[in-house]
Parts: C-alpha cells; structure tokens; sequence
C-alpha cells in the first residue's frame, strides 16, 4: 500500500470478512438505512445462487475501503451492503442458537455457532485475548450492533433512532426468512444453517478498491462516477467535515448542529446531486476548481472550526438560488426569471452556474434578471447554435463570478463587460445559424427547435405562443419520413437537409397530422390557412420547395435571430 495510491481486486465476502481483517464505518458516516426493499432484493439474489441449477455467484457492486496497513479497512463506500449481509450471518446464528436451546445436537452446533462467530463475526486477539469484531458501525448505530445484535440477546425497542429501529427490524426480517428456508426442505437443520452461512460467503462477490487516504478516494469516486456508478463522495466531505471538528475536541452539541444542517441541505438536493452544487457553490465564491481537484482544495482550505461552519452557511444561503436555476418551476422567483431559468434549463447549460450564485447574493433584483437574460443570450449564441467549447467559456464564467464574489463587480454592466470574450459577435453567429441542423428525433432538440420558431413567430407577428404547448408541433416541410423522390428531393438531399432549421415551421398539431407527407403543393394549401405568420410565410414566398429554398429560408431566419437573441452592449 506504501507504493501505490489504490488497487483493485475482485473478493467474495469470505476473502473480505476472514484472515483477521476488520473493518470500520467512519464515526460521521450515513446511518444504517437499507429497508425491505432492499433486503427482499438482496435475499433473493442469495436464494436464487442457493438452487440446484441456479446463478453460481452474485456480484455485489463496488466496494471502496481506506486502509494504511492492510488489516484494518475504514469503508467508505459500501456500508449497507456489508451491514446487511452481516446481519443475515447473525440470523443464521440466532436459529442455530434455537437448535442448541431445543437440545437439537446441542455439541455440534454450539461447535458451528463459535466457529462461524469467530470467521464472521469477531475473534479473539491472540496478544490482549480481547474480543475485536470484524465490522464497527458509526457512531449512531455501533452501540445497538455491538451490544444487542453481535451477542443475540432481547432486542430493544423502545427509545431508539430511526436506524436503529431498521437495524432491529432487517435482522427479525432476516431471523424469519433463514427460519423459512430451513423449513423449506429436509434435513440435518444444523449442517443446513452452516451450509447457508457459507455458499452466502462463497458466493457473494465485491469489485474491492482499496485507498491510502480521502483523496484518492475522491478521485475512486470521479472516476466510477464518471462511468455511471454514483458513490458516496458527499458521505467523504462530510466525514472530512465532522472529522475536523472531532479533532478540535469540540462539543456533540457543535456535531449534531452539523449533522442536522447538513442532512437538510442534501435532503433538498438528493444526494447524488450534491457533488455538482458544492462545486457551483465553491466556484461562485473561490477560484476555479475542478470537479476532479475539488475534494483536495476544500481540505486545503477549511481545515479548522471556524472554516466548517463558514462553508457551512455559504452553502445555505446559496441553496435556494441554485434549485431555483435546476427546478425552475417549484421556485419562488418571478414569472419571468422563472421563464429565463426554464429556458437555460431547456438548453442544457449550467456553466453559467456559479455567476449567477455569485450574482444573486449581491446584485440588486433587475440586474440580476438583466443578467439571467443575458446568460441565456450567450448561451443560445455559444452552445445551442454555435456549439463551441465550453471549457474556456466555463473559466470565463468562474472568473466574473470570482470578481463579484470579492467586490470588484457590483452590477450588470460591468459583468457584461467581462464576458465580452464569450459573447459570439452577429457575424459568426449569424453564419452558424445559417446552416444549423438539429435533429428533432431528440426530445430535448425537438423543445429547443419549438422555442426557437416560438421566438421568430413572435418576433414576425407579435403573438406569443408558449413552446411547451401540446396544441402546437414542428412541420417538417420535407417530411421526416419522405417517401423516395418526394418533391425532386435525392435520398442525399433529403438525408442533409430534413433537419435544417430552414425546413421547419409550426402547425397545430391537428393540421400536422394532415399534412403528413404530402406533396408541397398540397401541404402549401394547409400553409396558407395556418394561423402562425410564420408558417403563411412560407406559402406566400415559395411556389415551390427545393434546397435553394430552405437555405434561402433559413438565411432570413438566421437575420431575425441575430435581432432577436443580441445584448447591445456587447454588439
């Protein structure tokens, strides 16, 4: 371990739990809170390995341990899974404990009972000869594991915590499914009890990522994250977090305050979106940081009490403002920075994040929403039409935000000022929406086309329709499903040019279904009765429907969207 900062390897429970290995949960980790969906789930993949032609093993996910000296492993992710298993090896030894009672071969099975609890359960050290358990739970639940659980005495059931409560309840829903399944079938109920305890530890399989130290197991986190395996790197901070406090010998009254603030600031967010906010959070008041070294500069940077509770009500007060800009609609912002958040959420676009975090704590009410439209311009104009990196865009964005964070900036023009680099100028704007494809197949491109010609319809006539209506659908004048040689149109011609902004306009949907995929002469007659300006226009202006025409169409579009979607100061 001394030589590299992680390895991984493949090891079924027995490989884990055995060979005088222990294992912690972290004093400040999530409590115990698996519950009978969880256990039904994880109970049936167990029998399913149990039948005569059934799975030969189960794979049980990641499980990512810290360990400096290979024997002793903190768990930082993969708690539940361990707990829960542990707990049915206990339930297996509970039922062998009512064979002994029953005098049912009480001397073999007392002999299976010890010898199960000192590969599974704990041992005896060899230099102090005192009792060691191989799992410690936090500091919430290991009282009521070690003390009621471990030595399968009367369960409590009073003036406990909610985890508790579910670490009683999984160990009797576990105690009557291993009592059913000896009930199952004939037999020596002893040898049975003992077979179970070890096809489980056979056949139950962990991909095991073992750490130095937090940071690479931040770095475990980023990586699998990034491939779609959610972990839990905000469980790490806040370990970290309560970690430092510990270590100032502060007081449980200062630990339960943090605990209960920081459970309700994940409670709103999820904890799976949590990673994402505490990086727009620190971005919006700190320098750039990346996701991948994010973990490493907050240890850097709060490393006292103090420090912990500052970034504590810094992630309060920016809590709001950030769900406002993700859920637009079950904000309380007003109608139309509720409109321009639905709109940037429409177009995928977040990096304007930590500016408007920034902004929205010191910015008076119409700057703010000045500079909301603002950031919605830019990013139709960079991301949406013109599609350019976004990686300068997004340094670009932290440094404004890291201006008026310190006091530097302190309204709309100003800020606007600093984004000048990201603002894409009318020319090259113009040219790229020119020729824009986007392919409506795509849900989320079929809302942004809608806003779009929503925009030139009401830019063309002044009636303003809302995209989201279901009463309204895009026409593709050449259809999406053409049939071969429709219009003069070559299969190539066709591939190329069904998407282009050019060729689509609005219809009632009802109409939509009518035109269908009939000649342009037919469909030109639908055209001309339609309601949108938009679409009459078409009719009016083109006899017929050719390449010539849709670029010649899309090149008048792309003149109405440099009007419409410009800030003047920066044109």
């Amino acid at each position: 371990m001394a030589t590299t900062n992680f390895k991984t390897e493949n090891n079924t429970f027995r490989k884990l739990i055995g060979n005088g290995l222990t294992y912690r949960i972290p004093r400040f980790q999530r409590d115990y809170s698996w519950s009978n969906d969880e256990w039904e789930d994880l109970w049936m993949d167990i029998l399913t390995t149990l039948e005569g032609d059934g799975e030969p093993a189960h794979y049980m996910g990641y499980l990512v341990l810290q360990s400096s000296d290979d024997r002793t492993f903190d768990v930082i992710d993969g708690q539940q899974r361990l707990t829960t298993i542990s707990i049915i090896v206990l339930a297996a030894l509970k039922n062998l404990q009512r064979l002994i009672e029953a005098k049912q071969d009480a001397e073999a099975n007392q002999r299976r009972l010890t010898q199960i609890q000192q590969t599974y359960v704990g041992y005896l050290d060899p230099v102090t000869l005192i009792a060691r358990p191989k799992l410690t739970l936090n500091r919430n639940n290991n009282t009521y594991f070690q003390n009621y659980l471990i030595p399968l005495a009367h369960l409590p059931q009073r003036n406990l915590r909610a985890s508790e409560h579910l670490l009683r309840k999984a160990f009797e829903w576990f105690d009557r499914q291993v009592a059913s399944f000896l009930r199952s079938s004939k037999g020596d109920e002893g040898k049975r009890l003992a077979q179970l305890v070890e096809n489980l530890s056979d056949r139950l399989f962990f991909t095991v990522i073992t750490v130095t130290d937090e940071l690479n197991a931040y770095k475990v986190f980023e990586t699998l994250n990034a491939r779609g395996v959610r972990l839990s790197a905000t469980d790490l901070l806040k370990n970290y977090l309560f970690s430092v406090l510990d270590r100032d010998s502060e007081t449980d009254h200062e630990l339960h305050m943090l605990d209960e603030r920081w459970e309700a600031i994940v409670g709103r967010l999820q904890a799976e979106n949590f990673p994402d906010f505490l990086r727009v959070h620190w971005n919006s008041r700190h320098g750039f940081a990346r996701q991948v070294d994010l973990f490493k500069t907050i240890r850097q940077r709060v490393a006292d009490r103090e420090a912990v509770f500052q970034l504590l009500r810094g992630l309060e007060e920016d809590l709001d403002t950030y769900l406002a800009l993700s859920s637009p609609e079950a904000s309380d912002w007003s109608p139309d920075e509720k409109q321009l958040a639905s709109i940037l959420k429409l177009f995928r676009v977040r990096q304007p994040f930590p500016l408007l975090l920034a902004a929205k704590r010191v910015f008076a009410a119409t700057d703010f929403t000045g500079l909301l439209r603002a950031t919605l311009v830019i990013s139709l104009r960079y991301n949406v039409i013109g599609a350019y990196s976004t990686a300068e865009q997004e340094r670009t964005y932290n440094a404004v935000a890291e201006r008026i964070a310190n006091g530097e900036l302190r309204g709309l023009s100003p800020t606007l000022r600093g984004m000048r680099g990201i603002y894409i100028e009318d020319k090259p704007f113009r040219a790229a929406f020119a020729e824009k494809v986007i392919r409506t197949t795509d849900a989320p491109n079929n809302r942004i086309v809608r806003f779009l010609l929503c925009a030139l319809e009401r830019h063309l006539s002044g009636q303003d329709y809302s995209f989201t209506s279901d009463a309204i659908s895009i026409e593709h004048v050449l259809p999406q499903n053409a049939p071969d040689g429709w219009g003069g149109f070559s299969n190539e011609e066709t591939d190329a040019l069904m998407y282009r902004l050019g060729n689509m306009t609005l219809l009632q949907s009802c109409a939509n279904r009518d035109a269908g995929n009939q000649e342009y002469g037919v469909k030109r007659e639908t055209y001309q009765q339609s309601g949108f300006a938009l679409t009459r226009r078409v009719a009016e202006e083109n006899a017929a429907w050719s390449p010539d025409r849709i670029a010649a169409r899309q090149s008048w579009m792309a003149d109405q969207a440099t009007s419409i979607w410009r800030i003047a100061q920066l044109s």
